[in-house]
């Protein structure tokens, strides 16, 4: 088989790395960066941490309005996939690279493939809910990561060319558990369950100065320090709104994927508004509180690992108070073995 991969968000680069590897075995892969994310932090360092492969082709399109974004990179993309005639174009989760990916397969007659299909916030104001959606109903294969997701799609009449094979994030984060650093722990005295983790970078809370005050209030009367590495995003609007950081909140730049995973893997909790984030704490053992008020990773709810508090102070702090007091027993595999890839390759050469 002949492959077009595109990617162009942190998320998605931890999800090539896996399936790029069991993928290039035996077919052959054209890996396009849209250059959605192009920090050097929030890009360069993850294809290095991973060994996913350099990209063949960097759009290099970034730092412009979702409508931007979609267009430009519709348009860059057409002639590589002309040029290259694959099999399938591979898309990953729900960002704008995703949509345009999903949007230039399907008018150009090349089948596309969606891994992480049928996740559901039931937001229709999240970009991400609108992404997912459309490119679910127009993907050829649809790789779902539990049979919840099997579930949605199915109530929307999407059964044809669905397969669950268990998460691709889970298959990264297993296979490089042992690797983890400790580095950033070590920079910034840090020590075993003795701080929260916090990522706030979703536009609905850094573009709401209230939204976001009510996190950051939240954060300072919280009774351990805050590690939050800041996005690019988070950092604009603090420049802009000049809110106040509490003297226990720990504002460092953003780290790469074996600094995240100490980080995650070490914290008593993690706040945090990532879908990503959400189901690795899981993965790890870590009591989450997600400042959202949905999420499309409901399983880490239900489990109860997982407390949805929106970005209201006080119910932050009440959230955290009874994740510490509340820690499940139960610990249910929720997102495969680690070897999701290796069932969607074989899916897809069916």
């Amino acid at each position: 088989m002949r492959i077009v991969t595109i990617v162009g968000a942190r998320p998605q680069f931890i999800k090539a790395a896996p399936m790029s590897r069991v993928l290039r075995r035996a077919h052959e892969e054209y890996l396009i960066h849209t250059g959605q994310h192009y920090d050097a932090g929030m890009s360069d360092v993850f294809f290095e941490e991973l060994g996913i492969p350099q990209p063949d082709l960097n759009l290099g399109i970034g730092g412009l309005s979702n409508l931007e974004q979609v267009s430009r990179m519709m348009l860059a993309l057409r002639e590589p996939i002309e040029a290259q005639r694959p099999d399938w174009i591979l898309i990953y989760g729900d960002t704008n690279s995703t949509l345009a990916g999903a949007l230039t397969g399907r008018l150009l007659g090349v089948p596309v493939a969606h891994i992480e299909a049928g996740l559901r916030s039931y937001n229709p104001l999240m970009p991400e809910e609108l992404n997912r959606v459309v490119a679910d109903r127009i993907s050829a294969a649809l790789f779902c990561p539990t049979e919840t997701a099997a579930a949605n799609l199915a109530r929307e009449g999407i059964t044809d060319g669905v397969y669950v094979v268990g998460d691709v994030m889970a298959d990264a984060l297993l296979q490089n558990r042992e690797r983890a650093s400790t580095a950033v722990l070590e920079a910034n005295d840090l020590h075993l369950g003795q701080y929260f983790l916090a990522t706030v970078h979703r536009a609905g809370n850094t573009d709401d100065p209230e939204k976001l005050k009510g996190i950051l209030d939240a954060f300072a009367r919280l009774p351990l320090p805050v590690v939050l590495p800041a996005h690019p995003r988070l950092q604009r609007a603090l420049e802009q709104t000049g809110l106040a950081i509490g003297p226990n909140v720990r504002l460092i730049p953003p780290v790469g994927y074996l600094d995240m995973l100490g980080l995650t893997s070490s914290a008593r909790l993690v706040l945090t508004d990532s879908g990503g984030l959400q189901k690795e704490a899981y993965i790890l053992g870590v009591p989450c509180v997600t400042l959202r008020e949905e999420t499309e990773w409901v399983e880490t709810v239900e489990a109860g690992w997982n407390r949805l508090a929106g970005t209201d102070c006080a119910r932050i702090v009440a959230a955290v108070e009874a994740a510490l007091s509340e820690t499940p027993q139960a610990h249910p595999e929720l997102y495969g073995d680690g070897r999701a890839c290796e069932r969607i390759v074989a899916a897809l050469e069916s």
